[in-house]
């Protein structure tokens, strides 16, 4: 996602609601909506797509194909062609749009601008080739049509569309972004269809009176409800709110609130397409365990393998035990103890997440099963292979999850040097195991005083600037807890 926002973003620049000074106050910004898939297609190109592919890490050196949905400003600014004619790809890029939208675009490239224009109307199937393979992208009208007056502004959003984009490997994408409610002749065309991913503006929150070809969190339910009922949406399909603006309540609020109907609340910058493996880290009570439940807050059903086992006798740990459990939300699902986290994760569907909290105390009961409780005697290297062992079978089944998987652990090797071998074996093991849990995991979050810094890195298996999960470097951008 390369900006998730609504025309003026969110905040816009020239407001101070609650809404907009919340975001500031946490340094959150949206940009105008716009997604680049598989590094191929990018879908809008509004005036913000130069910074906000360079924030993402990225370069749209590989584009073969942009899609846009209508020509207002938001989604559309040609001058990036002129960077295309200062810049030119090896390759000829392919712009496709609306009429109004491609007629924008002819006065910004020169003849040797790498560039074809092409006219694209609802009711097409578009075959785009890449070096991969071919993508197909159905077009289908949005209901974008507020006034009906005549207008400039009215006639460009009656000419607006929606793309249900295929990539060659079969995974499905619907970009929903600047429309209404459908029309029953456009959800039929969606029977059956099955997305793997659908991004769904929700643009006005809980304004209502907008008469806007928008939506808002009362018209959005019902859309959601219209395209479960028509098998757009199933329960493996991955839901994502776009076009978000400000008239929404600020973002801890709308997050549980579209949580509730099985959507998203995602940043720009978010990779959707691939199940969500994160590793939250950190020293104690730096917030992992609340930055893990506000990330599983996005998903409808969760599983929390709470991996502490009980301690007779120890009225403060009891204490903190029920604190963590008053705290998760009633529909969640509590697994305790640290047996059964491998196999949690592997019979988890897709349309769950698992919380692990935390790695730390699942690896201690690892050792204590393997050392019956006297790690000394035991020794290291009984410890290391039954850490070794049981640390395998729990990245195997992080990297085969079906499920998303959120991982909590804890830094224990920037304190003091322990004073006991076993203490020094303890901060060895651990390490290790946040390094291999961290190897398929595709962000890292280090918790610092409530700050999230995350790293993106590739998944496992993959080459690290591939697909969608290229690196990226430390975002110092910190994000409360």
């Amino acid at each position: 996602m390369l900006g998730t926002g609504a025309a003026d973003g969110w905040p816009t620049p020239f407001c101070a609601c609650a809404s907009c000074s919340d975001a500031r106050d946490r340094g959150v910004v949206r940009r105008p909506t716009a997604a680049l898939l598989g590094g191929r297609i990018l879908l809008d190109a509004g005036p913000a797509i130069p910074a906000s592919v360079a924030q993402a890490g990225r370069s749209l050196r590989g584009i073969h194909h942009v899609l846009v949905t209508h020509a207002h400003h938001d989604h559309l600014d040609p001058a990036l062609l002129l960077s295309l004619d200062w810049n030119p790809t090896p390759h000829t890029v392919h712009v496709w749009g609306p009429p109004a939208a491609i007629d924008a675009c002819r006065d910004w490239t020169g003849p040797s601008t790498p560039v074809e224009l092409h006219v694209a109307r609802a009711g097409e199937t578009l075959r785009l080739p890449t070096p991969e393979g071919t993508w197909n992208a159905r077009v289908l009208p949005a209901n974008h049509d507020p006034g009906r007056h005549g207008g400039v502004h009215d006639a460009v959003a009656a000419e607006a569309l929606l793309f249900d984009v295929t990539d060659p490997n079969g995974e499905r994408l619907l970009y929903a972004t600047d429309t209404g409610p459908l029309d029953p002749s456009t959800l039929h065309q969606l029977q059956g269809a099955a997305f793997d991913t659908v991004l769904v503006e929700e643009t006005f929150g809980d304004r209502t009176d907008h008469h806007t070809g928008h939506l808002d969190l009362d018209s959005l339910p019902r859309q959601l409800d219209a395209l479960r009922d028509c098998g757009a949406i199933t329960a493996s399909t991955t839901v994502a709110a776009i076009h978000l603006g400000h008239h929404n309540p600020p973002e801890a609020e709308l997050r549980e609130r579209l949580a509730a109907h099985g959507v998203r609340l995602v940043d720009d910058g978010t990779v959707l397409g691939r199940r969500e493996r994160t590793l939250v880290i950190g020293g104690a009570r730096s917030g992992k365990s609340s930055h893990a439940e506000q990330r599983a807050l996005a998903y409808a059903r969760v599983v929390y393998a709470a991996t502490a086992g009980p301690l007779p006798g120890d009225s403060e740990w009891a204490d903190r035990v029920a604190v963590h459990r008053a705290r998760r939300p009633r529909h969640w699902c509590t697994i305790e103890g640290h047996a059964s986290v491998a196999s949690t994760i592997r019979d988890a569907g897709p349309d769950v997440a698992v919380i692990v909290d935390c790695l730390t105390l699942w690896l201690t009961a690892v050792l204590d099963d393997a050392a019956d409780g006297d790690w000394e005697s035991a020794g290291y290297d009984a410890l290391r292979a039954a850490a070794s062992a049981a640390g395998k079978d729990l990245t195997d089944a992080i990297a085969s999850a079906r499920c998303a998987v959120i991982l909590v652990s804890n830094e224990v090797g920037q304190g003091i040097v322990p004073a006991t071998a076993s203490g020094r074996w303890f901060v060895d093991l651990q390490g290790r195991l946040n390094h291999e849990v961290g190897r398929v995991c595709g962000d890292v979050v280090l918790m610092v005083a409530g700050r999230a810094f995350t790293s993106s890195g590739a998944e496992a298996g993959a080459p690290a600037n591939s697909g969608a999960m290229a690196s990226a470097p430390l975002s110092l951008c910190g994000r409360g807890a």
